[in-house]
């Protein structure tokens, strides 16, 4: 799991911010949140501008060169932080798997030019490699025959030397080389997507896809259909063969129509969201912006408590609605604040003992975590 993130010059983040999920507290209630000393589950809070889409971009900086999954190019410009003079933007990543440790820090100039990568797995510095001269080492076990500098010109190697050992190395069995398996495979299996003004994703998979036709063809319509029903939505849904396609349709008692022609915009964000939680089984990291923009509140505290309960998976959300800043539905150490260019969990922003029984909406909104 990601424990600690960093990144600076990066966007809107002149300075280093560090999002720190290592670091939960002892509460008893809503355990589901943490999982082996690890924030597992979280919602970010922060005004219009205050950087909680381009954390998310930031966060997933890491697959568009670890990965060959689907990449959000457009959204990562402009790339650098404009109030700053320095030119590359660096990332600073801590995991651990299985109770190793797994450390992963870059520098880059723009979304696919690294000038540097170093990966540390336990105590010991098992890759780095420097971009400018084209000098670096590996000492993962099966590595030993491999070198990492290439013929090609400096300025077409853009090649992450992770990626490239993962690709062409034999690794042996051992304690780090486990760990280093772990790590690129959790790369390969994050998420992020949004559906705003325009839909969108980011890691997991590769290429477009219609959502309304995955949840078909995953053989959910049914269990879509219900899934509808208990949040107040009610559809008689069948699939209708279009030009050899199926495609979801409304059955009306005078014609039966396309889905999308007769869902509001919350319910066609549902149902993207319902199509990517069938695939989240097999996700390690999610990241959701603006999760609930149109759901009422009662939707969106339904989808909370579904992802609460996701096992193995750690997920992240980003929204406005103070409504959900409540201990029925998670707690005050996985509840985030994002604000001048920090993000700290409620119970590190008040002198306050924070217990099962505040009620946090009531003191967000009084100004008791401005601190």
């Amino acid at each position: 799991m990601l424990r600690k993130f960093s990144v600076s010059n990066f966007k809107c983040f002149d300075k280093p911010i560090t999002f720190n999920l290592s670091d939960p507290a002892n509460y008893t209630f809503n355990q589901q949140a943490i999982h082996d000393e690890t924030k597992a589950k979280g919602v970010i809070y922060g005004a219009n501008g205050s950087g909680k889409s381009n954390l998310a971009l930031a966060i997933f900086d890491i697959v568009l060169h670890l990965t060959d999954k689907e990449k959000l190019l457009a959204r990562y410009a402009p790339y650098l932080c404009l109030a700053s003079k320095n030119a590359m933007a660096e990332f600073d990543y801590e995991f651990c798997f299985n109770g190793v440790p797994v450390r992963y820090r870059y520098g880059k100039t723009d979304p696919l030019t690294l000038l540097y990568e170093s990966l540390s797995i336990g105590e010991e510095e098992v890759l780095t490699y420097d971009f400018r001269t084209r000098t670096g080492s590996v000492s993962l076990a099966g590595t030993e025959s491999l070198s990492l500098s290439s013929e090609l010109p400096s300025e077409t190697d853009k090649i992450s030397r992770v990626k490239y050992v993962k690709s062409n190395a034999i690794l042996q069995e051992s304690t780090a080389t486990k760990a280093f398996i772990s790590f690129t495979s959790f790369v390969d299996n994050m998420l992020m997507f949004y559906s705003l003004d325009q839909r969108g994703y980011q890691g997991l998979s590769v290429g477009a896809d219609s959502f309304t036709q995955g949840i078909i063809r995953e053989g959910k319509l049914d269990d879509f259909q219900q899934f509808l029903k208990e949040r107040g939505i009610v559809y008689d849904l069948v699939s209708v063969d279009v030009n050899g396609i199926p495609e979801l349709y409304c059955r009306f008692e005078k014609s039966t129509v396309p889905f999308m022609a007769v869902a509001s915009t919350g319910t066609v964000s549902l149902a993207l969201y319902y199509y990517w939680y069938l695939k989240m089984g097999k996700a390690s990291l999610v990241f959701i912006d603006e999760f609930d923009a149109f759901y009422h509140f009662e939707l969106a505290r339904s989808i909370i408590e579904m992802l609460r309960d996701l096992d193995g998976v750690q997920v992240f959300l980003t929204t406005h609605n103070t409504d959900l800043l409540s201990n029925d539905l998670l707690r005050p150490d996985v509840y985030f604040l994002i604000k001048d260019g920090s993000i700290r969990s409620l119970e590190k922003l008040t002198e306050k003992e924070l217990r099962a029984a505040h009620n946090l909406q009531k003191m967000f909104k009084a100004g008791s975590f401005d601190a």
